[in-house]
């Protein structure tokens, strides 16, 4: 792909005619100064050493819509902004069933918003990799066959965004990496067919952290060699996206589309999520398929909802969940209790629950207002002091699984235009062009490569370190408690080596602005309570905000 810079270039008026968006709207400009400027940040992650990608074209991704664009104008924009703009599935079909929105129009709103900001030199937020180039097409079919009798519940039509680790048929599937940019997979993952036999439109691919996050040490997150510098709407350049799912996050967060699916091995999902003020399910490994996704640990790794409600939360997790040949950890789909997707959404979920608190983090002020709330929702509070788990070997445990894992995505399930079948190679290739292909490092991936761990050892730190999560969670498997609540992705990486799933959901704005979530722990396949729980909070606090220049 050729190289992507961004400078406005937005809009023509010619006589009286209305204002249409260009396509050729991303040229390269000099981000030096910016650069220079974040080397005072505080936070060293924040340090960046470029922003804008060295590979990606977008003016290429838009080319199959330049001429719909061409007709879609500002006045048309605005006018859907009140119908789609922070909407829930359910609003947005009911305004397709009362002809006040198509499928296309709606594909139509998300290309032109998301042409509009990421082409602004001052509001380009690099979430996008790449357009699905027959989105729309798909989406006037969907309008012609579109029966009378969809429900307000269905997921028929509605453009979605893919974390770029998740193979699509005939879209280029990177993880970020310059090594995958030609990566063409044949067939879609398992939960990509899944969530095309409910309707959903796969608008295109989201950057991330590359890698998902496990490749350089101490690196941005949101930064991969393909997309570039994911940067956070709520504070752009200021505050984090979280990751690795960071293009999830930022692009839903900015109503780039309905929503988005993100993966995670250990806050991956939580983290964006959280960061960027969504509602974020990790769920138990296993429910949903990893087959088709690039890989970190097959022992923790699961893919997982983003979005800006509970209720769309649910849905695009329920089309999801199904048992898949190619993924064994998926049979765990035939214990699922009976009542799994019965959600009642219930407001007053949260009374006479008991409810774990954990007593280390009552010095955040949001975390104690939220759980004062909460107790006067009628929670029964119950302070925990779990001692600290041991953590010894988690690093180790994903680096030999990466080790063996990430060469069975790349012998089963990559392009035929991949020849790489190693991490070794990966890293050889890298050092071919550092400064271009791994700014950062690639300290993660060296160690990979050098790694000596046996099977019999890797075994060893699964069940040492699955013991030592599941007794700091003892409160839920002993039944003192119904749920544990964290903040953020604190305690992501326990209950990911617990096979326990957790749902963050908008629990405020720091002094600063940074939103910040509340995490939801759950005993393993306990997601239709912990949804339920997310719903009555998010009645309760109604806490997210769409950001301030994204509106």
């Amino acid at each position: 792909m050729k190289s992507i810079y961004y400078f406005l270039t937005v809009f023509l008026i010619v006589g009286c005619q209305k204002a249409v968006q260009k396509i050729d709207s991303f040229k390269r400009y000099n981000e030096d100064s910016e650069i220079l400027s974040q080397q005072n940040h505080e936070n060293p992650r924040m340090k960046f050493k470029l922003i804008q990608s060295k590979y990606l074209d977008l003016n290429k991704e838009f080319e199959p819509f330049r001429a719909d664009l061409g007709k879609f104008s500002e006045e048309e924009y605005n006018a859907l902004k009140p119908i789609i703009l922070e909407q829930d599935i359910p609003t947005i079909q009911a305004a397709v069933k009362s002809g006040k929105l198509t499928y296309e129009k709606l594909t139509l709103f998300y290309l032109y918003r998301i042409l509009k900001f990421e082409s602004n030199k001052d509001k380009h937020l690099n979430a996008i990799i790449s357009l699905n180039p027959n989105v729309l097409n798909e989406a006037r079919e969907m309008d012609k066959l579109r029966e009378l009798e969809i429900t307000e519940f269905s997921l028929y039509g509605m453009p979605i965004l893919l974390k770029d680790n998740i193979n699509t048929k005939n879209m280029y599937t990177t993880a970020g990496a310059a090594v995958l940019n030609n990566n063409l997979p044949t067939e879609d993952a398992h939960i990509v067919r899944r969530l095309k036999q409910s309707g959903v439109l796969i608008l295109g691919k989201v950057n991330l952290s590359e890698w998902a996050y496990f490749f350089c040490n101490d690196c941005p997150l949101g930064y991969s060699a393909i997309g570039g510098q994911t940067l956070n709407p709520y504070g752009r350049k200021v505050f984090e996206t979280g990751g690795s799912s960071s293009g999830s996050g930022v692009a839903i967060a900015s109503n780039y589309a309905v929503a988005a699916i993100g993966t995670e091995t250990a806050g991956s999902i939580t983290s964006p999520s959280s960061k960027n003020s969504l509602v974020g399910l990790k769920p138990t490994t296993g429910v949903l398929s990893r087959s088709g996704i690039v890989p970190i640990s097959g022992f923790l790794d699961t893919p997982g909802p983003m979005t800006k409600n509970v209720i769309d939360n649910a849905l695009l997790f329920k089309a999801m969940v199904h048992k898949d040949g190619e993924d064994l950890s998926t049979e765990i789909v035939d214990e699922l209790p009976m009542n799994y997707f019965n959600y009642t959404w219930d407001s007053k979920y949260l009374k006479n629950k008991n409810i774990g608190v954990l007593e280390g983090l009552l010095e955040d002020p949001i975390y104690k207002k939220t759980i004062e709330d909460i107790k006067e929702e009628g929670g029964n509070i119950i302070y925990l002091s779990p001692k600290e788990m041991d953590y010894n070997g988690f690093i180790n445990l994903l680096t030999t699984e990466m080790k063996y894992d990430l060469p069975k995505y790349l012998q089963s399930y990559s392009g035929d235009s991949v020849s790489i079948k190693s991490v070794k190679e990966v890293v050889d290739f890298n050092r071919n062009d550092s400064l271009k292909r791994a700014p950062y490092g690639q300290q993660l991936f060296e160690g990979i490569a050098l790694d000596t761990t046996s099977i019999e050892e890797l075994l060893e730190l699964k069940e040492k370190l699955k013991s030592n999560g599941l007794e700091y969670l003892k409160a839920l498997s002993n039944g003192e408690v119904d749920v544990i609540l964290s903040i953020d992705n604190y305690h992501s990486a326990v209950a990911a080596v617990a096979h326990y799933p957790t749902i963050t959901v908008p629990m405020g704005y720091k002094s600063s602005g940074e939103p910040t979530g509340l995490t939801f722990i759950g005993k393993s396949l306990s997601e239709k309570e912990l949804l339920e729980f997310a719903y009555a909070f998010e009645k309760l606090s109604k806490a997210r905000k769409i950001p301030v220049n994204y509106q």
